[in-house]
């Protein structure tokens, strides 16, 4: 019967009543997909089709042609460019119940030994929608699918793990899981051509990354995002004082982080999490201080550390010992002597002031390197003669 039905629809005519609704501009596609689906031309076929879902126009046209048109010859199409023009359509979906549904059917076409690279990108859009319903359960559920799936490849289409990354970006932002969000977020932005990005998106996004490597409990290292261009989006935007923290908790500059405590009542999250905040500069500030120091140099008294974290010596012991169950430093307390010795500090990605300070610890390594070597040169007569 499917078959029968398959024989029986008149594509042209169907065509040539889609040509008739369609805006002026649209309307020489319909010529154009008709002549090459007669012809068989199937990679020119599906080229075209992509060039008209690009359309802003065609929106209220994409469904039915996908639902009457494409299905006649989806099994000769790419099925990366099917599930990527599917993409278009369920986004113009009247309710989003109903993209879920419409995707739905692809993600059954796409679910093959063959394909589940291009299934993984129908499974995740799919849960895009999902998220929006708050069916979480099931957003998770694909996600973990997902990760197992591209863990057996060596590598995808980039559009494909853009997809897996940003979707598991809104799934953990939706869930206030700080840490995890980050992560994607930046590897969603590995993904993509951050110019491409419309200036609300690129703010909206460095707001977002700021907030979650504030209070994402293991981030101590902003390094990544401070590096990177979408960080720049929020210069002179009501958000600047927002890159300017993430610079004073790199850099563990506490007075900085004093001076734009104000702040925090423009967003609730950070206000609420104030506390959090002050202990996470303290460990910040604790870091850069180790961090400071030559290799040779990181025996440090409480009374030190106190003074750069502006703690009482009393709390320093507590502020260490969580730096070293945290794994942000390696090493011992010497509660007699009232002091630390620091073996490791964990590898940091520096920014332009930090890096000029190791220049200048260099240097001076270089200076001592020179003085020893003066001396042995001074001195090695008189040992070689006895």
């Amino acid at each position: 019967m499917a078959q029968q039905m398959e024989i029986d629809f008149d594509v042209p005519k169907f065509l040539h009543e889609e040509r008739q609704k369609a805006p002026a501009q649209l309307q020489h596609y319909y010529t154009t997909f008709e002549d090459l689906y007669e012809r068989k031309l199937w990679h020119q076929l599906t080229q075209s089709i992509l060039e008209f879902f690009n359309q802003s126009d065609s929106a209220p046209l994409q469904i039915p042609l996908f639902r009457q048109f494409i299905t006649e010859w989806e099994n000769k199409i790419n099925k990366l460019s099917l599930v990527s023009i599917a993409l278009k359509a369920a986004n113009n979906c009247s309710e989003i119940q109903d993209s879920v549904n419409f995707l739905n059917d692809i993600i059954t076409k796409v679910d093959t030994d063959d394909t589940k690279d291009v299934y993984v990108l129908a499974l995740m859009e799919a849960a895009h929608f999902k998220l929006l319903l708050n069916q979480y359960d099931d957003v998770k559920k694909a996600i973990d699918e997902c990760d197992k799936i591209l863990e057996q490849f060596d590598s995808v289409e980039t559009v494909i793990y853009a997809s897996f990354y940003r979707v598991s970006a809104e799934y953990y932002k939706a869930k206030a899981e700080y840490a995890q969000y980050y992560k994607s977020a930046l590897l969603y932005l590995a993904c993509v051509n951050v110019d491409d990005l419309s200036p609300e998106e690129k703010v909206g996004r460095a707001y977002d990354l700021a907030i979650s490597a504030l209070l994402g409990e293991m981030i101590y290292n902003f390094g990544e995002l401070l590096m990177h261009p979408i960080l720049d989006s929020l210069s002179n935007t009501e958000h600047e004082w927002l890159r300017s923290l993430l610079f004073a908790f790199n850099s563990g500059d506490i007075g900085k982080f004093e001076a734009l405590a104000p702040h925090f009542s423009k967003q609730p999250l950070l206000q609420q999490s104030s506390e959090a905040l002050s202990r996470k500069i303290c460990l910040m500030s604790l870091i850069e201080a180790v961090f400071r120091r030559s290799s040779d140099n990181r025996v440090i008294p409480f009374s030190e550390i106190a003074a750069e974290t502006r703690l009482s010596v009393d709390e320093v012991e507590h502020l260490v010992m969580k730096a070293l169950s945290l794994k942000l430093i390696r090493g011992s307390i010497d509660q007699v002597d009232q002091q630390v010795n620091v073996t490791w500090v964990q590898p940091r990605v520096l920014d332009k002031e930090q890096i000029d300070g190791m220049r200048r610890q260099i240097e001076e390594w270089n200076n001592q390197v020179k003085k020893i070597g003066t001396f042995v040169g001074d001195q090695g007569g008189e040992v070689f003669a006895q």
